[in-house]
């Protein structure tokens, strides 16, 4: 990999950003795409299937132009906001981290949001609206909620309903949920966007344990990531 080519991937990662690296594999010419971009070089067919790659976090060689290039695929993992250092957080970032998630907990509660409860995990002892802004939640990005605390999760909420985050989820009863709905509405947010929240959160598999709802709501965000249509 040239330096320059390297210089650009690293960049890329720093910033979250889907990057693919496209080599002739004749000459070893190189050419960069990003969701964005592509370099003048790449034929159209290496471009777009360069930017399948990126949707699908694979690698693999397509032919294009009479030449045959290799895609390499480097993407930021994806990423699970929970907010809510709660006794089901702790199963849900433990799942989280072993399908793959970058994880990170917030809670502005220090007797809550300590390193002992969630070991090896990122925890942020601040305001929700305030660590979401600075974490930038993207579309590789999955946010949930679980305080039943209004001055907490609506905090978060209302980031993330102006990110292009693939993932929104609230803990907490249809009724709960109902006046979460409008409260967000007092606050500016349309029908559209705040139908992007799942709420009550996870797959209805008639979970109770701490556990067990971890599991449904680990469950109902990879379904969601993968493109599947399971609900409820």
């Amino acid at each position: 990999m040239r330096d320059t080519t390297l210089a650009q991937v690293l960049e890329a990662r720093a910033a979250r950003t889907p990057l693919a690296v496209v080599t002739r594999v004749s000459d070893g010419a190189q050419g960069v795409v990003t969701p964005d971009t592509a370099d003048a070089l790449l034929p159209p067919e290496a471009v777009a299937d360069a930017a399948r790659r990126l949707s699908t976090d694979e690698s693999g060689t397509v032919v294009a132009g009479g030449e045959t290039w290799f895609v390499h695929a480097h993407t930021p993992p994806y990423r699970m906001v929970v907010v809510g250092a709660v006794h089901i957080a702790q199963p849900l970032v433990k799942m989280g981290v072993l399908a793959g998630f970058d994880t990170v907990v917030i809670d502005p509660r220090s007797a809550f949001a300590t390193a002992e409860r969630f070991p090896g995990v990122r925890v942020v002892d601040l305001w929700p609206d305030e660590a979401m802004s600075a974490l930038a939640p993207d579309s590789r990005t999955a946010v949930i909620t679980l305080t039943h605390d209004p001055k907490l999760d609506d905090a978060a909420l209302g980031v993330a309903l102006r990110s292009p985050a693939f993932f929104i989820g609230s803990l907490g009863s249809t009724r709960t949920h109902a006046a979460r709905c409008k409260r967000l509405r007092r606050e500016g947010f349309s029908d559209s966007e705040i139908a992007r929240i799942h709420g009550p959160v996870g797959l209805a598999i008639g979970a109770r344990a701490p556990a067990e709802i971890a599991a449904a709501i680990l469950a109902q965000v990879v379904n969601v990531r993968r493109g599947g249509s399971v609900t409820g």
